[in-house]
């Protein structure tokens, strides 16, 4: 059973930046964000594959960026936040790239909490 454990989630202001860290007991070839926010369901944000394919959601190009540093570590960089982006925040991991980006991965982590004031 794979462990993802989320850090660097908290609040800033409109306009500013946050990078979030996912890091995994376990490599696998496919990671992402998922956001939920407040009585929304929740959705994918961002995912990476192993070979450095990368996907976002209409919403966050050209101000989030997903990176991996290894098979067991991930980071999402979020520039230009807004108040819209205040969520909930979860790694997931799975060996498929396309399952975890329809929102089926195996794995998920407990979530960080990401605030934008306006």
């Amino acid at each position: 059973q794979m462990q993802l454990v989320e850090s660097g989630g908290g609040s800033v202001q409109a306009g500013g930046s946050l990078r979030l860290s996912c890091a995994a007991s376990s490599s696998s070839d496919s990671m992402g964000w998922f956001r939920q926010a407040a009585g929304k369901e929740r959705v994918v944000v961002a995912a990476i594959n192993t070979d450095g394919t990368t996907k976002y959601v209409d919403s966050v190009k050209g101000r989030f960026t997903i990176s991996r540093n290894n098979a067991k570590r991930m980071d999402l960089e979020m520039n230009s936040l807004k108040p819209e982006d205040t969520a909930i925040y979860y790694c997931a991991a799975d060996f498929n790239f396309q399952k975890l980006w329809n929102g089926y991965p195996l794995y998920w982590g407990q979530g960080t909490q990401v605030t934008v004031s306006s």
